[in-house]
């Protein structure tokens, strides 16, 4: 079964958070969800993470902390997924250990899959220039470093990356396919019973 580390923090986009756990599920991707908090801060304690609160309000509360994830255990998953929401995209593009796994995760040709400012991550990481995406409101902090483009969805080897809440369904689509395979992104759509023609 693969699996995905699906990171969230404070001002995360929970439309994006959900429709990737929930698609990835569906899918039979096993997810785990991990906090990343902002450095120095003093909230909940980290090897019992509380509730994140997302960008609309919407309380989350992760699967555990990225912090106490040993780097083993970190290292087992096929998949690392980053929400985006400008808050939470901030405070997770600035992390020095996310920067060192998705770097990881990069370099190992593990999937890499960053939606709307969680393209940022990208740059933070220094990931090398190739075709990205994001949310327009971030693009002008990544078009010197990467190749922007404004498709839906951008596939550059493992590295997926996809512009906003409309986008999210596609985006997961996308990491179905990579993740189980074609056969599998086909069988999950059929069931969500989305409108004739939408473009997915």
């Amino acid at each position: 079964m693969p699996s995905a580390l699906i990171l969230v923090a404070n001002g995360t986009e929970e439309m994006e958070f959900t429709i990737i756990y929930d698609t990835l599920v569906r899918a039979g991707v096993k997810c785990t969800s991990a906090l990343v908090t902002s450095p120095g801060h003093s909230g909940h304690d980290e090897t019992e993470p509380g509730a994140v609160q997302c960008s609309r309000g919407v309380r989350i509360v992760p699967d555990a902390s990225l912090s106490q994830l040993s780097a083993s255990t970190t290292g087992g998953y096929d998949a690392i997924i980053i929400p985006g929401g400008l808050k939470g995209a901030e405070t997770i593009s600035q992390s020095s250990l996310v920067q060192s796994l998705v770097r990881s995760f990069y370099e190992s040709k593990k999937l890499v899959g960053m939606i709307c400012a969680a393209s940022l991550v990208a740059k933070t990481s220094q990931l090398p220039r190739q075709p990205l995406t994001s949310h327009p409101s971030v693009k002008d902090q990544l078009d010197k470093d990467f190749e922007y483009r404004e498709d839906s969805v951008v596939i550059s080897g493992n590295l997926i990356t996809s512009r906003g809440p409309g986008t999210a369904f596609p985006f997961a689509f996308a990491l179905v396919e990579n993740l189980c395979g074609a056969q599998k992104r086909s069988e999950v759509i059929p069931p969500m019973v989305f409108p004739p023609g939408t473009p997915l």
